[in-house]
Parts: structure tokens; C-alpha cells; sequence
């Protein structure tokens, strides 16, 4: 019987993860009574009778449950940005290959990757890996998510019976958004991308956009394809071609699920990389069980959602 506790069941990320776990044959949810949900003596004992803890805190209580954890056997899977970035930390996005399944599986701290991050990294890192695109390139991005990653605040505003934030919002405007740093560090870049992401009035989806000019990277479209199809063949993250809706992209055709479609659009100069998939699918809880499962030796999609479109 594998024992989990979830530190934080009871925010959005907590709560699909306890979703996906509940029912699950072989698997026991350590719940603690309300009074003792944020009691460090109680957490840093759920901690120690876990096999595997998942962190669905902010960064300042995500450290914390990692220094109550000091001595524990239980795998960490923090799904916060605290250690997204962090010496002796594995990076959760095992499809971007290199051994890093492997590594995920040796592990016994990972940082579950931040919902828009996920799909720069899944865009980007194979094509810098490549030479296609090169480590000092100033790239953009663009990303489109439901409210439901603003977490229990923003989705009392969105679903508030007035609603005042039916058109679509871009935040992060200072360029300072938390998940700079991943973006930067994972995909092997010299610089961040100037990051552009809007929140819009519907629940759950994610569509991660970056143009490149073709002029800039000296390769096309059908290349870029080339490389993706090889890489992402699998079941939780793959490669589709003409997946457009009559010329459109829902940021919402994936909610629901925890898999991730990434494609290519473009012309001979410019081109569209896309990511699509649900912001609290494989943009956070349900990365964090695929990390889970190949933790403790199972088949990556145990107990996930995977609809292909």
C-alpha cells in the first residue's frame, strides 16, 4: 500500500491531485483533521508515515514542509516555484528526454514545473537542444489560461454572479513573472523570454504560443515537425499536425485531461510553436502524478485523464 500525503489537498492543484488519486487501488490518502492541516507537528508526521508528499502550498510553505521533511524517507513532489531552480532538485517534464525519466525516477526531491512554463520548456528545449534555436535568442511568448490557475480568489471573482472581468486580461506586465526562471533555466537559453500572458472567462486550458521568424532559427516548419514528432510520440505529451479548428486554436480543447498536444503552424518566414493542454492538468496536478507514478516505478499515465482530440 503506497501512503500519500498531499500538504495543501484543499487549494485547486490539491484537490485534482486528491481527484485523481481517490478510489486508486493500492493507494492511501493520509488526511489530517481540519484543525491539524496547518500544524507543523502534524504535517512533519504525515510526512515521515508517506511514501510519497505532495507540496500544493506557496513558496514560503513549501520550504518549510521540505525542512520537516529533513530525514524522511517519503518522495517530495513540490508543485510551488520554490525549487523549481534548485541544486539537487529534478525537474518534473520527463518527455523532454536526455535521461531525465531516469532521473526523475532516482529522485527523491522534484519540482512539479509551472503551468505556463511547461509549455515553453516542452517548445522550446528541444529545438535549442537541436541548434535550431540558439542559446542566446531573445524569443516571446504568449500564453492563454483559464482563471482556475489565479486559484480559490480568482475563481470566486470569475464565477461571482456580477462578473466585471469578462474580457480578457494580461498580467504579468513587469516582466517579473515567478516563472521566468525555469524558463530560462531549463530550456538552456542566455536571457528569459518577454513573457505576455492573459487570463480569460473560462474555467480550466492553456495554450502556450512562441513566433519565430524562420530567417532567425534557418529552419522551417516541416524541420521543426521533424523534431517534435520524434520526440513527443507518447501518450501523455505528442505531436499533432492539422489540428487547427477551421483556422482556430481553443485554449480550452484539452480541459479536463492531463496530456499536452504540441504542433507547428506557420509560413516559409513566420512561425507559430503551440502547446496546448489544461493549466491544472499537465500544467500542474496531473504532472505531478505522472511524476508520482515513475517515483514509484509505474506506468507514467497511471491513474491520469488522456483524451486525444
Amino acid at each position: 500500500m503506497t501512503k500519500v500525503f498531499i500538504d495543501g489537498r484543499e487549494g485547486t492543484t490539491g484537490l485534482r491531485i486528491y481527484e485523481r488519486l481517490l478510489g486508486r487501488e493500492g493507494t492511501e490518502v493520509i488526511i489530517l483533521p481540519e484543525e491539524k492541516r496547518k500544524d507543523p507537528a502534524a504535517r512533519r508526521e504525515a510526512i515521515f508515515a508517506s511514501d510519497v508528499t505532495f507540496l500544493c502550498l506557496p513558496d514560503a510553505a513549501a520550504k518549510e514542509s521540505v525542512a520537516l521533511a529533513e530525514g524522511s524517507d517519503a518522495v517530495i513532489i513540490d508543485a510551488s516555484t520554490a525549487h523549481r531552480t534548485a541544486p539537487g532538485w529534478e525537474y518534473g517534464f520527463p518527455e523532454l528526454g536526455g535521461g531525465r525519466a531516469e532521473r526523475i525516477a532516482r529522485s527523491r526531491r522534484i519540482a512539479v514545473p509551472g503551468c505556463h512554463a511547461s509549455g515553453f520548456v516542452a517548445l522550446v528545449s528541444p529545438l535549442v537542444k537541436a541548434g535550431i534555436v540558439p542559446r542566446e535568442a531573445e524569443l516571446v511568448c504568449m500564453s492563454l489560461t483559464g482563471y482556475s490557475g489565479g486559484g480559490k480568489k480568482m475563481i470566486a471573482q470569475y464565477e461571482a454572479s456580477e462578473r466585471a472581468m469578462r474580457a480578457p486580461r494580461q498580467y504579468g506586465i513587469a516582466q517579473t513573472h515567478k516563472h521566468l526562471p525555469e524558463m530560462t533555466a531549463v530550456t538552456g537559453l542566455f536571457s528569459p523570454p518577454v513573457f505576455c500572458p492573459v487570463v480569460a472567462d473560462f474555467y480550466s486550458g492553456m495554450e502556450v504560443t512562441v513566433p519565430l521568424f524562420a530567417k532567425d532559427i534557418a529552419a522551417s516548419v516541416a524541420d521543426i515537425a521533424k523534431i517534435y514528432g520524434e520526440l513527443y510520440d507518447g501518450e501523455i505529451v505528442f505531436f499533432r499536425e492539422n489540428c487547427d479548428e477551421d483556422g482556430f486554436l481553443s485554449a480550452a480543447a484539452y480541459s479536463g485531461t492531463d496530456c499536452m498536444e504540441i504542433s507547428v503552424h506557420g509560413s516559409d518566414d513566420r512561425i507559430l510553436l503551440v502547446a496546448r493542454y489544461d493549466n491544472l492538468g499537465k500544467g500542474a496536478s496531473g504532472a505531478a502524478v505522472e511524476c508520482m507514478n515513475i517515483a514509484l516505478g509505474l506506468p507514467p499515465a497511471t491513474g491520469l485523464e488522456l483524451t486525444k482530440r
